[in-house]
């Protein structure tokens, strides 16, 4: 039987109509009224286009309210948002779009131009472009079916291709009411927006406004003075960063402290440093670590309010929908998470291998290894063996050498992390080449296939790489080379 709820944007329009839904930098303000009608003006812009239900729409974009009517007026027609990375090359742009069968990008002024200079193998428009466009009359969505697809994003698979993980209304639905019982609802409460919302983590976010009834700070991009003023001058209560954000708010913070009214640092993208957690508890700064991946739609697994003291180091419980269990774990009680809850996307688009090798019986094996204590906290010990975690970007070892294997005077590479104060880890590769080549030459030849972030910071010749018995590359070596 099908699970269906009122559109939750024009719900919220009904009961909050004057109430504020997205508050930005510069002052300006759109209420849950005006976010619904101009959501619905747009949308029907968008049919213009022939956009219509089961359509699939890139979005490239930085975070601007104009991105946020966008993913709201796809919903309206029934279309799927597909979120891109603003940082990924043409090539890694073009597999994505169409492994999506993306049929158009939408993207902001500011990428306007760059967008179109990669000369995508679809249409491109900027948001303005549409909102210039006449509307057509078409009937807009009243009601949200929750087993329908809303929201595709990207993550890197620790081998091969990346995957288009595909998000129900319901898996959003379920991510929200997780954390609104374990961290709490108020009415005076303000979600500060700054991670991206092409990420999982910033996306989660605007569902939860729409739910809750909440108002949310956005922010374009991390600034230390620009959140600090958020948290300290504009009422921001929660906010969602990652372990190099807390490092710079903490180093920038002097004697000040954050108010009473600042409740929660929603903690992501890989486990922190346990200094730096007992750092923010000196500084009264409210951290509470979670374990989530896009995958689970954000976070399913978050420290509570209760032990955020007691637990330092520990993601914490489950959130209420979800379940959590250690699969195989050694004598050192270590094995592999596996999780499962309403919250799970239901598997990869158009990649069904990968989602039954992934999914099995409603529990998704995450690949993490960790713990639980014996008061069941979670601890997370290695996010996915090889995953390399870099200012809260997932970057996989076999990503970049597969680009760099593609170098002719490369023979042999690996590719590990390597710590780092800023940035947490960064990548780094040993390389074995035929004849002669530079370090510089092997960046300058990555830089066309991949992201600034998964660049290799250091390039180590060497004669040979570790290998085991099945001559499969053994990775801890290399972090041991270094």
């Amino acid at each position: 039987m099908a699970e269906i709820i009122p559109h939750w944007l024009t719900k919220q329009a009904e009961l909050k109509p004057n109430h504020i839904a997205i508050e930005m930098e510069n002052g300006d303000e759109i209420t849950f009224l005006q976010l619904k009608e101009q959501s619905q003006q747009l949308a029907k812009k968008l049919a213009s286009l022939s956009v219509t239900q089961g359509t699939h729409i890139g979005i490239r974009s930085t975070n601007n309210v104009s991105m946020v009517i966008a993913i709201h007026a796809l919903s309206y027609l029934g279309a799927v948002s597909v979120m891109l990375n603003t940082k990924l090359t043409k090539a890694e742009l073009t597999y994505q779009i169409d492994d999506a069968e993306v049929a158009m990008v939408l993207t902001c002024e500011s990428l306007a131009q760059s967008t179109r200079n990669m000369e995508l193998p679809v249409p491109v428009k900027t948001f303005t472009d549409v909102e210039l466009l006449t509307e057509k009359e078409v009937a807009l969505r009243t009601e949200i079916d929750l087993a329908d697809t809303f929201t595709i994003l990207y993550t890197s698979g620790t081998t091969g291709f990346p995957k288009g993980v595909i998000h129900t209304y319901g898996n959003h639905w379920w991510s929200a009411m997780g954390s609104a019982l374990n961290l709490g609802l108020s009415e005076q409460d303000k979600w500060l927006a700054v991670l991206p919302l092409f990420h999982i983590s910033g996306l989660s976010i605007l569902i939860k406004s729409v739910i809750y009834g909440m108002p949310v700070f956005l922010v374009e991009k991390f600034a230390e003075a620009v959140v600090h003023d958020a948290i300290i001058n504009k009422g921001v209560t929660i906010a969602s960063v990652v372990t190099v954000m807390v490092q710079r708010l903490i180093d920038s913070l002097d004697n000040k402290q954050y108010p009473k009214a600042f409740r929660c640092m929603l903690l992501g993208g890989g486990s922190a440093p346990v200094p730096l957690l007992e750092k923010a508890k000196q500084n009264h700064i409210p951290v509470f670590q979670s374990y989530g991946m896009t995958e689970t739609t954000s976070q399913i697994v978050t420290l509570s309010p209760l032990h955020a003291l007691e637990k330092i180091g520990s993601a914490g419980k489950p959130l209420f929908p979800a379940q959590l269990s250690i699969s195989n774990p050694g004598d050192d009680t270590v094995g592999e998470i596996h999780v499962k809850g309403p919250m799970v996307t239901k598997g990869y688009f158009k990649n069904e291998a990968a989602t039954k090798q992934s999914i099995k019986s409603g529990w998704l094996a995450t690949g993490d290894l960790g713990y639980m204590d014996g008061d069941g906290f979670l601890y997370v010990v290695d996010r996915r063996n090889d995953l390399i975690i870099s200012g809260g970007e997932n970057i996989y070892p076999s990503e970049i050498e597969s680009v760099l294997s593609g170098m002719k005077q490369i023979k042999e590479v690996g590719v590990t992390g390597k710590d780092d104060e800023m940035w947490g880890q960064v990548p780094v590769a040993f390389v074995v080449v035929r004849g002669t080549v530079s370090a510089v030459e092997i960046i300058r030849y990555a830089e066309k296939y991949l992201a600034k972030y998964k660049l290799p910071k250091d390039i180590y010749f060497v004669d040979g790489l570790p290998r085991n018995a099945s001559n499969k590359l053994v990775r801890k070596s290399l972090a041991k080379w270094i």
